[in-house]
């Protein structure tokens, strides 16, 4: 993979990420490095799934009508609504494919309340297909999403032993991913970049890095727009 993950109208440095989780595992005990983890991902989400009331997922998508949510300001700005789905469905796809080799958040159900019918993350979307996802999806559904895919997060590095940080990310796991659409336009170039990746580095690379990198760009947006900050 380059060194920049190309999203809908933007891109965001991916060099680098993970050192934190990782760093946090040489030579500390495993409570250490979920409490770490833990605390981190609390301030990427809403207070609902990490319980810290000044988030930067707070700041950024509060406050907001479901109107303000769609608004694009400029052209090569992405919504509010298309920057939560897709950090939504990133963390979503690699922590619970990749990384737990299980079934997603999303399925069927979720599919009809989002509006949105598609099973990637918006990697290397275009203009017009940003514009149209975001008259599509409900903004109301897409807040629970984004809210189920973080607490089922911490459910899972909850439990995380030892051997849950270590090792990389399977091939099989990737091909499945894969063949459920996961990576829509960029399959050819994830199918070949992901398997053998740390998971330390993945895991903190898409649930903080990544979404710490699009809050700052929907700050941009907010701003942008005139809609102020959520807290």
């Amino acid at each position: 993979m380059s060194s920049f993950l190309e999203d809908g109208v933007g891109a965001i440095p991916l060099t680098s990420v993970g050192i934190i989780v990782h760093q946090a595992t040489l030579g500390e005990d495993d409570m250490d490095a979920r409490d770490l983890f833990l605390d981190q991902h609390a301030a990427m989400h809403s207070v609902t799934v990490g319980g810290n009331k000044m988030s930067s997922a707070e700041r950024t998508f509060t406050g907001l009508t479901d109107e303000q949510m769609r608004v694009r300001p400029r052209e090569d700005l992405n919504s509010l609504a298309w920057l939560m789905w897709h950090i939504a469905r990133a963390e979503d796809i690699f922590v619970n494919a990749l990384l737990a080799s299980g079934p997603q958040v999303l399925d069927g159900a979720w599919k009809k309340r989002l509006g949105v019918d598609r099973d990637d993350f918006g990697i290397g979307m275009t203009t017009a297909e940003v514009t149209a996802l975001t008259g599509q999806v409900d903004p109301g559904a897409l807040r629970a999403y984004r809210d189920a895919v973080g607490l089922r997060t911490r459910e899972m590095v909850s439990a995380f032993k030892s051997q849950d940080w270590d090792g990389a990310v399977a091939a099989e796991a990737v091909e499945r991913a894969a063949a459920a659409g996961a990576f829509g336009a960029r399959t050819a170039q994830f199918s070949k970049a992901l398997p053998g990746r740390p998971r330390a580095t993945m895991l903190s690379g898409i649930a903080l890095i990544h979404s710490a990198g699009h809050m700052g760009e929907a700050a941009t947006v907010r701003t942008a727009g005139g809609f102020g900050t959520g807290v």
